[in-house]
């Protein structure tokens, strides 16, 4: 865990469209979204699961944040 000072990496692989993608998906409330990260890699095939987890957790850890 980062602490709040602290700025996260963003990963090379994260794309503003991953990172939006999960916001619609958060207002929808098709899913919890500890449990997204499926949707992630049916949304984008390209993804790995390892890279879809890594795309959710950066979006949860920098939810909310102005220029992620």
């Amino acid at each position: 865990m980062t602490r709040a000072n602290e700025k996260i990496q963003r990963p090379c692989f994260v794309e503003d469209k991953h990172l939006q993608y999960l916001d619609a998906l958060r207002g929808s409330g098709a899913t919890n979204m500890f449990g997204a990260a499926p949707y992630l890699t049916e949304m984008f095939p390209s993804l790995t699961s390892l890279q879809a987890r890594k795309i959710l957790l950066y979006w949860m850890e920098t939810f909310g944040q102005d220029g992620r």
